[in-house]
């Protein structure tokens, strides 16, 4: 069983940058599969990013795609979110998810089994 500690969140003005972190514990890290997931004020959680548990494939929503690169460290036992080129669109409380090999479909929550407590990302305009 994994458990997901996140970090790095924060407040930031637009257009500038932050790192999230998501440490997880268990010796199994390496055939995890990785996931991020938001959400706003009065949203549903939505799909942020995903890395495959080879390291091999990510996946990005649309919306942050070409502004946020997921990655991960196994060695660390660590997922990483770099996210530039920041909006007031991307506050929300992000979370940081994880299973067991890869999904059918990487966008969709119901499919990771581990969860963590979220990390507040505030970006001003």
């Amino acid at each position: 069983q994994a458990q997901l500690v996140e970090s790095g969140g924060g407040l930031v003005q637009a257009g500038g940058s932050l790192r999230l972190s998501c440490a997880a514990s268990g010796r199994t890290f390496s055939s995890y599969c990785m996931g991020w997931f938001r959400q706003a004020p009065g949203k549903e959680r939505e799909f942020v990013a995903a890395i495959s548990w080879s390291g091999g494939r990510t996946y990005y929503a649309d919306s942050v795609k070409g502004r946020f690169t997921i990655s991960r460290d196994n060695a660390k036992n660590t997922v990483y979110l770099q996210m530039n080129s920041l909006k007031p669109e991307d506050t929300a409380v992000y979370y940081c998810a994880a299973r067991r090999f890869d999904p059918a479909d990487y966008g969709l929550a119901w499919e990771y089994d581990y969860w963590g407590q979220g990390t507040q990302v505030s970006v001003s305009s």
